[in-house]
């Protein structure tokens, strides 16, 4: 076993033995989540997720985030903000395998619920300039604000509030992360996002979950395809 992998904050994910998920629990009937309950999952320092909307991607990464100990709507440990739960409860029912002495610190970002978190931090005076900026410039300062954290990073789809160019920054910042030493999980939809050649990536579906190299991507094949020759698919919507 690698040093680094013994020191990740999570090195696999497992259902808790003395806490097991209710079968007919909705979120334990999407494929991706009952692997995971029936085999576990690696981790690596570097994992990410793709997905079609609804395969489990972003009930899956919230979960574990959860089960770290961050705010369910994101934040760090110390957020204790809450607007509508509407997590699948899947949190209480995992186990993480920690690496010996691996920090505790972690930040989990996730799009959907980020304009509440800002809120929230205007809301006790947390320093930073989110009420008066784009969506995406106020998701860059928060990460780049915060980038002292060493431990674990949790993304939940971050391409949904930026650019091109923001995503390219933000795999830049990624990229210090894991030189630092720390361990990030993302979903994405973005082939960019996915791209770094260290990554661990499964692909989650009506199969469940399974380990894929980059180029074998779905995501990465239909953007391919498309960027090579819009018409092809643009022909159609006038049919």
């Amino acid at each position: 076993m690698s040093a680094l992998f013994d020191t990740l904050p999570v090195r696999r994910i497992t259902e808790h033995p003395k806490a097991p998920m209710d079968r007919s629990d909705w979120a334990a009937q999407i494929p991706a989540v009952q692997q995971l309950l029936d085999e576990g999952l690696e981790l690596g320092q570097l994992t990410v997720l793709v997905g079609e909307n609804g395969a489990g991607k972003s009930t899956l990464v919230e979960a574990i985030a959860a089960a770290f100990g961050l705010n369910a709507e994101g934040g760090t440990r110390n957020s204790m903000h809450q607007t509508q739960p509407t997590e699948s409860g899947l949190s209480s029912h995992l186990q993480l395998e920690r690496g010996a002495g691996a920090s505790k610190a972690g930040v989990f970002l996730r799009a959907e619920t980020m304009h509440g978190h800002f809120a929230y931090l205007g809301s006790i005076g947390s320093r930073g300039k989110h009420n008066f900026q784009s969506h995406g410039e106020s998701f860059v300062e928060f990460f780049t604000e915060r980038s002292y954290v060493n431990g674990l990073w949790v993304f939940d789809e971050a391409e949904s509030a930026l650019s091109f160019n923001s995503c390219l920054m933000l795999l830049s910042h990624i990229a210090d992360l894991l030189r630092s030493g720390s361990q990030v999980i993302l979903s994405t939809h973005s082939p960019i996002l996915a791209s770094l050649p260290e990554a661990r990536i499964y692909e989650i579906g009506e199969w469940g979950i399974r380990e894929s190299d980059y180029d074998e991507l779905d995501m990465v094949r239909n953007w391919r395809l498309f960027l090579d020759a819009p018409g092809r698919y643009l022909r159609h919507f006038n049919d």
